[in-house]
């Protein structure tokens, strides 16, 4: 089982270019909060490029799921971070010995990170061993650790590295200081006075004293004395420093560029799984969805926004949590209902769960089954652009009728009450058009209207409402049922506009 990367499964799989920019419709879907929130405190590795990066492929989705599934076992995840902690170490000493001045100081800093990666890889290989993995890529990674860590060039780095530092353990000076003069010679067994100073006064300690010993600062950078008695140390040990020269020169690049890239791209895993923990220990549930490229019969159970969820989590705020589904001939989900009744929301939740779920992520439900798009679109309001010259209607017509070009079968395009800016005879008229062209393509769609005609435009559409209290239909529910439009969407709106509703004329009636 050959290791190539724990995110791709093959060469094949991994040649797509990462996506430095988040697609565009990482906004109008709240994803850019998502991946805000999973990757803070992870910048070093860079995560971003890989949320930004759909597969396209289910088995490529159902590789990174077994991975995700092995890393659930606590131990096998602790193991896992406690090699990522291991290499954010061996990096610091790096970064540090890069910052020194003094040659030799920034070896030793080199020979602590190489010992620091030896230690890790062993760790490492040892808690792999005991585990019960699943997945093909953890399978193969801890293959190739295993095979890596008995191979010639790992071993031969790690005896030389040992011997090397049990050699520099056995340097031993004498520094004889006078007035502003130091000498430096060999040791040569001379007692150690400081020892027999302390035995001869210890019988008169009583209690706790003050202590008069002069402490030496503890900075990182060495100063201009200390580094020039450590040159004439070396010039009195010369074998042993030879050595040190020649191990940091033969072993410059001793990292593995392999358990490098898997260092970097398991914290996809470790920083998404660390996510979702706040959300399940706040008792939502999460799902590994079905995934297909043929089938369109969508849905999914007790699913949710998860960027409104992170805000609302942390407030303690209740997360109102719908279902969908789509079957047969169905393709478009159609939403209507009043103004702030969870419309919006419900057709960000849909986009989010393709996205993430084409990512090999699991996805907010209970269970899900979802299809593997080509492409995503979005269409949601903007404000006008006052500087190029076009009101806002003929900003929508020209940003549908670029994503009605670029759309096919295989696409997702999620609508959100477009053509708000013109009347209801045109907004019918050119809403319908839209929806024609789209049920034509076959494409996937959610469409939040206040035009209930488009519920019933054909045996593709199905209909959903946002529901109010039945008591106090000014209170909504942000639950979103599968049922006929009630026809009372675009009275809202229109009573909403002249200031005609409950609320509005309680406040300019007195009672």
């Amino acid at each position: 089982m050959t290791f190539y990367s724990i995110l791709y499964e093959t060469v094949a799989d991994g040649v797509q270019t990462e996506t430095p920019d988040e697609p565009a419709f990482f906004l109008d879907l709240g994803l850019d909060q998502i991946v805000e929130a999973v990757t803070a405190g992870k910048q070093e590795y860079n995560l971003k490029p890989f949320f930004h990066t759909p597969l396209h492929d289910v088995d490529a989705i159902q590789y990174r799921h077994e991975v995700m599934q092995d890393l659930e076992n606590e131990a096998v995840f602790a193991s896992i971070r406690t090699f990522a902690a291991g290499l954010q170490a061996m990096r610091r000493h790096l970064t540090q010995a890069d910052k020194l001045y003094y040659a030799y100081q920034r070896k030793r800093w080199f020979l602590e990170a190489v010992e620091i990666y030896c230690d890790a890889v062993n760790v490492l290989v040892g808690d792999l061993a005991k585990f019960d993995l699943k997945s093909r890529g953890l399978q193969a990674f801890r293959a190739y650790v295993t095979d890596y860590a008995a191979a010639a060039d790992f071993t031969t780095l790690q005896s030389t590295l040992r011997g090397l530092l049990a050699d520099l353990s056995t340097v031993q000076y004498c520094l004889l200081i006078k007035d502003t003069t130091i000498k430096v010679r060999r040791f040569e067994g001379e007692s150690d006075y400081s020892a027999d100073v302390e035995a001869t006064f210890q019988k008169f300690k009583q209690g706790a004293v003050k202590d008069y010993r002069v402490k030496l600062p503890d900075w990182m950078q060495m100063n201009h004395v200390e580094a020039k008695i450590l040159e004439l140390v070396a010039q009195l040990h010369p074998e042993v420093f030879a050595r040190l020269d020649e191990f940091c020169d033969v072993h410059a690049h001793y990292l593995d560029d392999r358990l490098a890239r898997f260092d970097r791209e398991v914290q996809f895993y470790l920083a998404y799984l660390e996510h979702l923990a706040g959300f399940k220990h706040a008792g939502l549930p999460f799902c590994y969805p079905q995934v297909s490229n043929t089938s369109k019969a969508v849905q999914a159970s007790d699913t949710f926004d998860l960027a409104l969820a992170n805000r609302l989590v942390n407030g303690h705020a209740t997360i109102v949590r719908n279902d969908f589904a789509l079957k047969g001939l169905e393709r478009i989900l159609v939403v209507s209902g009043p103004n702030q009744g969870g419309k919006t929301t419900f057709a960000r939740t849909f986009g989010q769960l393709h996205f993430l779920a084409s990512l090999g992520c699991p996805v907010p439900g209970r269970a899900a089954q979802l299809y593997l798009f080509d492409q995503l679109f979005t269409h949601f309001e903007k404000e006008e652009d006052i500087h190029n010259l076009r009101g806002k209607l003929q900003d929508d017509l020209e940003r549908l009728y670029e994503i009605l070009a670029q759309a096919t079968a295989d696409s997702i395009i999620i609508l959100n009450e477009s053509f708000t800016a013109t009347t209801l005879q045109d907004a019918i008229f050119l809403s319908k058009k839209v929806m024609e062209t789209i049920i034509e393509l076959d494409a996937l769609c959610v469409c939040v209207t206040f035009i209930d005609e488009l519920s019933a435009l054909s045996e593709k559409t199905v209909s959903m409402v946002s529901t109010v209290v039945p008591d106090n239909p000014a209170q909504r529910t942000f639950k979103i049922l599968r049922r006929p439009a009630d026809g009372l969407a675009y009275a809202l709106v229109v009573a909403e506009k002249h200031g005609l509703t409950y609320d509005q004329l309680k406040e300019r009636i007195p009672a």
